[in-house]
């Protein structure tokens, strides 16, 4: 691109659009983290914005600026989720239709909350490719203005509103992360933020298995992946847009990945720790700082991006990620297939203060003598050294441990 897509100004502008509507949404620290990294560590709770996420900011300053003749044809959008809701609130909070395409397998409450918001959600295809085609087929045939979740110089404009806020609200910031996907956020934030405060450092983060922007960057041109998939939902983009990647490939200072267990932990982090419901993509700032915290320089604002997970989700992902913190342990044990020894062997446990979740008690098996049976075991533990601890009991009492994860 010849023209830089949007200047300073242009967020300052978005963030007078948004006035009344967008909420300032707060800054939390984080003893836990900031002892981590040696240095204080805020969160900027974008989770707990109006409806959920930071997207109502770039939609709601893009259909502002549509013209009255655009707004009589009203709006599309093609979401999952978090994009979904904020084009539902903008467009009723302005007067303008809005249909929105989502695939016919996305999690129930976030359809309800589209449609709650104002939308007329269709339910089509089966994976985000085949919704995206549908959307566009609309808008060809009905003339609506298909608002794009991040690829547009006013959505950029919007979501840059949260740099202003988080200058405004912690001065003293020496790096800013933003989880990033298509990167609209990353680049709203680096416009905003590089503009007065060019020694501040702003990095992006990705999920490793949906991590575009790095190949991107040594390119020097969006380059789409071939195949990619990540619990984090909300960041899992298979190339990066036009417009943030003017922007990004200039102003920020790198973009960082992290792994699905760091997801995980993170994500259980902000349950537990901060109190706070936040979905993957929205915990990718904390998985960075639990990966890469010892080379993040501090005081950090981490920005979580969205609250919006599926009960079902949040679930197995809060199972994984104990089980990354060594807060769960599976065990295969060998015992002697007689009465009594499966319940001598649970007043063992109870001596060690894990808690048993699952027993199985295996008693044929090509690898097993006549008076012999296997036990598989989950516990609930309390960390590394007390899964040690627990298998040192056992051990102690005799106990043949054939496999622990």
């Amino acid at each position: 691109m010849n023209v830089w897509p949007i200047s300073p100004d242009d967020v300052r502008g978005a963030h007078k659009v948004l006035s009344g509507v967008a909420r300032t949404t707060p800054l939390e620290s984080s003893r836990h983290l900031s002892e981590l990294i040696g240095s204080p560590v805020q969160l900027k709770c974008e989770n707990l914005q109006r409806t959920g996420s930071f997207k109502l900011r770039g939609a709601y300053v893009r259909i502002a600026g549509l013209s009255p003749v655009e707004r009589a044809a009203g709006v599309v959008a093609a979401s999952a989720g978090n994009h979904a809701q904020g084009v539902a609130l903008a467009s009723t909070t302005l007067g303008v239709r809005s249909t929105v395409f989502m695939p016919a397998a996305a999690p129930l409450p976030k359809v309800a909350a589209t449609r709650d918001y104002g939308a007329d959600v269709r339910l089509v295809g089966e994976n985000f490719d085949a919704t995206l085609a549908a959307a566009m087929e609309y808008a060809e045939a009905t003339g609506a203005v298909f608002i794009h979740p991040f690829d547009h110089p006013d959505i950029v404009a919007g979501q840059g509103t949260v740099g202003l806020e988080i200058l405004d609200q912690c001065p003293e910031v020496r790096t800013i992360l933003v989880g990033t996907g298509g990167g609209g956020l990353l680049a709203g934030i680096a416009t905003a933020v590089k503009d007065v405060r060019p020694d501040v450092k702003v990095l992006g983060v990705q999920a490793e298995g949906a991590a575009a922007y790095p190949p991107s960057l040594r390119a020097g041109r969006p380059v789409a992946l071939s195949r990619f998939a990540t619990m984090a939902d909300g960041i899992q983009v298979g190339r990066p847009g036009d417009v943030p990647f003017e922007i990004i490939s200039r102003l920020a200072d790198d973009v960082l990945t992290v792994s699905e267990d760091a997801l995980a932990r993170a994500l259980l982090f902000c349950l537990e720790r901060a109190k706070l419901v936040v979905e993957p993509a929205g915990a990718s700032t904390v998985a960075a700082l639990l990966e890469h915290g010892d080379s993040i320089e501090g005081p950090v604002v981490a920005v979580l991006s969205g609250g919006n997970i599926d009960p079902l989700l949040m679930q197995r992902v809060l199972r994984h990620g104990m089980a990354a913190a060594d807060r769960y342990m599976s065990l295969r044990l060998r015992i002697s297939d007689r009465p009594g020894v499966l319940a001598e062997l649970l007043g063992v446990l109870s001596h060690t203060d894990a808690n048993v979740v699952d027993v199985a008690h295996v008693r044929t098996g090509p690898k097993l003598g006549l008076d012999e049976a296997d036990v598989d075991l989950r516990l609930e533990t309390k960390g590394a050294e007390h899964c040690m601890a627990v298998v040192a009991e056992l051990r102690a009492a005799g106990y043949l441990v054939l496999n622990q994860t």
